[in-house]
């Protein structure tokens, strides 16, 4: 029994992966494109990308691995029972139970796996998914241009001479009208350095003037330091259980938490269709495989997205159940009465 469990896991894991690799390429490209409309907005260089990409591959992995492993499993037993294997392994009194159990611990395990990537790595990447494309969006705002007015950094008013490929600054001047006195800064050349999250104009070599009604200042300086905090949306973000329990984008939350909770399952809850659409008898049934295939996978989750709107949770015990027993119905009758 045990190399019998071992062939049938190896035969599954090599289906497995030869599907699972284009849709994981696939996703992937559709994901880089989505990642390249971003530079219309922001400058990312390579490694950026790369990051990106990273805060998104749990979700990639979360929303193709149950898919594949459904149509692998069902691949896979249509190829045994072509080759007249699985009618031989009846034959000699092997109970379509057993191929049941087998089968359900791979399905379990991943399951458990797509819980923790939902539940403990979805929280994680999407937050930091979220915080760098805002912190990209504010940094964006101070790439400055020479020779145009409407500049701002902080609360002061910029305006930029000229700019070196390397990216200093030269002819600077920055003014600034408080409640009392206005104050204007000249200075031949200047560089804007971003350090924890506070960016830094350094100037050199200028000239600060303070005026009001009752007095008139002038300094002259070497170097002078101007902080200004950049203004991104960040999301505070401890725990996963916090992240799920937050009232920050609920109703949103609430739907990925149903979705989610549906694609988890589905390894496990898949089990019974599987087996009634790959084990067939090669030379007395006709096998449509691919429709019913294509059928229940967009019939799971098509019903998930229309109810979980009107349900909410309830969704979750209204899709799962009547699923479980009319896939068992036909596998009962497919499968149990024949073999």
């Amino acid at each position: 029994m045990y190399e019998l469990k071992k062939y049938i896991i190896k035969n599954l894991s090599l289906l497995f992966f030869s599907i699972f690799a284009p849709l994981w390429v696939i996703a992937s490209v559709i994901i880089l494109i989505k990642l390249a409309t971003y530079t219309a907005v922001i400058h990312l260089s390579f490694f950026e990308m790369l990051k990106l990409y990273l805060f998104l591959l749990p979700e990639i992995l979360f929303y193709t691995l149950p898919v594949t492993f459904f149509i692998a499993t069902t691949i896979a037993l249509a190829r045994l029972s072509n080759d007249n294997e699985i009618v031989s392994i009846f034959a000699l009194g092997i109970s379509p139970k057993f191929l049941l159990r087998t089968l359900s611990k791979p399905a379990l395990l991943l399951s458990l796996l797509l819980a923790f990537d939902f539940l403990i790595l979805f929280p994680h990447t999407t937050v930091l998914y979220r915080n760098f494309i805002a912190y990209k969006k504010s940094e964006a705002k101070f790439n400055l241009s020479p020779s145009e007015f409407g500049h701002t950094f902080g609360d002061w008013l910029l305006y930029i001479g000229a700019k070196d490929d390397n990216g200093t600054f030269k002819d600077i001047f920055l003014f600034n009208k408080k409640q009392e006195e206005e104050v204007l800064i000249s200075a031949k050349k200047a560089t804007i350095e971003n350090k924890n999250n506070i960016l830094q104009l350094k100037l050199y070599n200028g000239e600060g003037y303070s005026y009001s009604t009752q007095k008139f200042s002038q300094t002259e300086f070497e170097k002078m330091f101007i902080n200004d905090s950049m203004s991104a949306d960040l999301t505070r973000y401890e725990t996963p259980l916090e992240f799920w329990q937050s009232d920050y984008r609920r109703g949103n939350k609430d739907r990925k938490l149903i979705l989610g909770t549906m694609f988890s399952l589905f390894p496990l809850v898949s089990l019974f269709l599987a087996l009634s659409l790959g084990i067939v008898h090669a030379r007395h049934q006709k096998s449509y495989m691919y429709l019913f295939l294509f059928v229940g996978i967009v019939g799971y989750f098509i019903s998930t997205l229309a109810l979980q709107k009107p349900l909410h949770f309830v969704t979750i015990p209204t899709v799962l159940i009547p699923w479980v027993i009319i896939t068992y119905v036909i596998y009962r009758r497919k499968i149990l009465k024949r073999f």
